[in-house]
């Protein structure tokens, strides 16, 4: 690949450009020519485009009461309502971010912060995914409980 050398011969033409005009403000790691090439995008885009159809796999062989937070967070919702002693005595609040967590790294995975334009799956904010807004109801449900 022709492009592995010719970079680097460029940024050592421009370097030496620099210091003989005596531009001292150079900030290495600044620089556009180290933007990725076509081919490295592609190979990027063809490595992370696998990656989200392997994560579209992880959770195909369970029931959707497992991997829907939502659903689970609602399934402890009825266990505090019903029997609270022991939703209380069992620590709960301290289990529930374990739980949650590979739901909610699978849901991440496609996630750019980056990104600002919003596609169907794909939220700008974290606040505006439906496991942030499902965990927040649940806060939320949490403490109107508790203040009764």
């Amino acid at each position: 690949d022709n492009s592995s050398e010719f970079i680097p011969k460029c940024r050592a033409c421009r370097r030496q450009a620099r210091e003989h005009s005596g531009e001292g403000d150079h900030h290495e790691g600044l620089s556009s020519d180290e933007e990725m090439t076509p081919t490295e995008v592609d190979e990027f885009q063809k490595s992370k485009d696998n990656v989200l159809e392997d994560s579209r796999k992880i959770f195909e062989d369970v029931h959707a009461d497992f991997c829907d937070i939502r659903k689970i967070l609602l399934k402890f919702q009825e266990w505090k309502e019903k029997f609270p002693d022991s939703y209380c005595d069992a620590y709960i609040s301290f289990c529930l971010p374990k739980l949650l967590n590979p739901l909610i790294r699978a849901q991440l995975i496609s996630w750019n912060p980056l990104e600002v334009v919003i596609f169907l799956q794909n939220f700008a904010e974290l606040e505006e995914m439906p496991w942030f807004r499902a965990i927040e109801e649940f806060s939320d449900a949490e403490n109107v409980s508790e203040s009764k």
